[in-house]
């Protein structure tokens, strides 16, 4: 039986947050280093590994919805150019860059037995709030969780 977890809600973060930033420009394997990026970000802010079942499954979802914004921006908008992580002690939010202007947009309708196009509602699901914003060379699609 695991003991409840005492720390408070990324407790390895200074005073009003930390952010972090990955360039992405001309790397190989970018998924794989996003999330490897990732998860030592929750390890030292204290999500990973997780006490309770709660903290692991809010921490892995945070690597999935890391691998599909960065997969959606490889697929549908020239690759990803930066992860930017910024975590409080509320929340964190995930943000990846591209250099397309083109908003994303679920595929229209959904159906959920056809091969792709899951990305935007795994998205929508799993975080409690999610968007794009324009950059002057392109956009950046956000995603934020709550702490567990």
């Amino acid at each position: 039986m695991s003991m409840p977890d005492t720390r408070p809600p990324l407790g390895g973060l200074p005073e009003g947050g930390q952010t972090r930033r990955l360039a992405l420009v001309g790397t190989r394997g970018v998924v794989g280093r996003c999330r490897d990026f990732t998860r030592q970000a929750l390890q030292d802010w204290h999500w990973l590994p997780g006490v309770t079942e709660e903290q692991q499954e809010v921490a892995e979802d945070v690597l999935l919805l890391v691998s599909e914004l960065v997969t959606n921006a490889n697929l549908h908008a020239g690759g990803a150019v930066e992860l930017l992580l910024h975590g409080t002690r509320e929340r964190l939010r995930v943000e990846v860059s591209d250099g397309s202007r083109q908003q994303p947009a679920p595929r229209t309708p959904y159906q959920a037995s056809r091969p792709g196009g899951h990305g935007l509602h795994i998205i929508t699901r799993l975080s409690t709030a999610w968007g794009s914003e324009p950059r002057p060379t392109g956009k950046s699609v956000w995603v934020e969780v709550a702490a567990p």
